[in-house]
């Protein structure tokens, strides 16, 4: 009695579409620049929007937060401000 109803739990799981991953919607940190539009002090959190599937307010409360958990936010904040690369100019 039960083995039979599991074989149909099976076989409905079996039936329902799979989403498909789609290609431009992930992570692309290889092109992880400031943003020249997004910012609010050095485009930071702009850029993190702009390459990530999180918006940059999103980012904004991360490192807002973890300011709060020994400076971390801050101190990241900082060295990422100076080793981002800057924005993008399209001509």
């Amino acid at each position: 009695m039960f083995g039979r109803k599991m074989e149909r739990e099976n076989d409905m799981m079996d039936e329902t579409p799979r989403q498909e991953v789609r290609s431009g919607t992930g992570w692309n940190l290889r092109e992880l620049s400031k943003s020249a539009h997004d910012k609010k002090i050095a485009g930071v959190c702009g850029g993190f929007g702009e390459s990530t599937p999180l918006p940059s307010w999103l980012w904004r409360v991360v490192f807002l937060t973890s300011l709060f958990f020994g400076g971390i936010g801050l101190i990241a904040y900082v060295i990422l401000w100076i080793c981002m690369p800057s924005a993008k100019t399209k001509q």
